[in-house]
């Protein structure tokens, strides 16, 4: 965990902000904003997984998307490799484009059903740009599909030949085509079994130590964000509450929200199962359209004050890169 630490952020978010209007009338004129993404700050280290985990709706991909300029963000600055992307134009976002790539959370409804496993591959080959004979995509289909651990004759199959986790494989395998260095996993195994969530997480680390990858890991499942991430980030409402080193989790979290995740997480041992007292949090979370003044949890935090309710918490380092927004630690 520590040379992780040392190394140098590949990806810098700051200050992100992603609002979508809403509109009405004839002219449509805007009336009110989704803030989806307000105001977020992180880093993602070269080599390292960072986990982003929330509920559905919090953003998360969002954020996502908006670093892979999929959208245009609101406000705020994306640094890539220590260049400003979030503002550039769409032709120099090419020449960078390669090597930031995106894992769909559905395998199916993410692939052509019309082209066979060899010509989606082919096509993201050929979209790096490099001359190929047809020799060599053959050989780099065929490399591809070794890395993902399918069967070399998968080439001639199409996705509907295929089960759910050899979708994601071949999913893998179409974002590993143009050799990136940060790819966005955007809940990649929350359409699939839990035994083969197991087998695609333990190949997405595989992956990422024989490659020498960068993951920026969004779901919704705690459990599993913590057995693949080095760190994680824990989103509520637009917001990062807290930032904290994924094997610290358990014992060390300090925000009332992560303690919530945490008590709903299951446990197979029967002593910390006793000890666990399962947290149930009041009412719904709030709408991004009209989200709460203050810190956005306090509606439904125990612990919330006067000064919750008024002044946003900034996100405060508690010691070792832990950081965390609360007015009350």
């Amino acid at each position: 965990m520590t040379d992780i630490k040392k190394r140098e952020p590949l990806l810098k978010v700051e200050h992100l902000k992603k609002y979508f209007p809403l509109t009405k009338g004839f002219f449509g004129k805007t009336y009110a904003w989704v803030k989806a993404v307000d105001d977020i700050s992180f880093n993602v280290n070269e080599k390292e997984t960072f986990g982003l985990v929330g509920e559905s709706g919090c953003g998360k991909t969002t954020v996502g998307k908006s670093i892979l300029r999929v959208l245009r963000p609101t406000g705020g600055k994306i640094y890539y490799n220590e260049k400003e992307i979030s503002s550039i134009s769409k032709d120099m976002l090419k020449t960078i484009r390669r090597e930031l790539q995106l894992i769909f959370q559905d395998p199916y409804s993410s692939l052509d059903p019309r082209q066979s496993v060899f010509s989606i591959l082919k096509e993201a080959i050929v979209s790096n740009h490099m001359p190929h004979s047809s020799e060599e995509i053959k050989r780099r289909v065929d490399e591809l599909l070794t890395l993902v651990e399918l069967n070399l004759f998968m080439s001639y199959r199409y996705p509907h030949e295929m089960s759910g986790g050899q979708r994601q494989r071949l999913g893998i395998a179409r974002a590993l085509a143009c050799n990136p260095k940060l790819i966005v996993c955007d809940e990649p195994v929350s359409a699939l079994d839990v035994s083969i969530q197991a087998q695609i997480i333990n190949l997405l680390k595989n992956l990422e130590e024989k490659l020498g990858l960068t993951y920026l890991f969004i779901a919704h499942d705690l459990a599993v964000v913590r057995n693949i991430a080095n760190r994680i980030g824990i989103m509520y409402l637009g917001k990062i509450v807290e930032i904290i080193d994924a094997d610290e989790i358990f014992y060390n979290s300090m925000h009332p929200y992560t303690k919530a995740l945490l008590s709903a997480v299951p446990t197979t041992d029967y002593y910390i199962e006793k000890k666990s007292k399962r947290i149930i949090l009041k009412g719904e979370v709030p709408s991004p359209i009209n989200a709460p003044s203050g810190c956005p949890f306090h509606p439904r935090c125990s612990y919330a004050t006067d000064e919750c309710k008024k002044t946003i918490p900034q996100l405060i380092n508690r010691g070792g890169g832990h950081r965390v927004a609360c007015h009350n630690i």
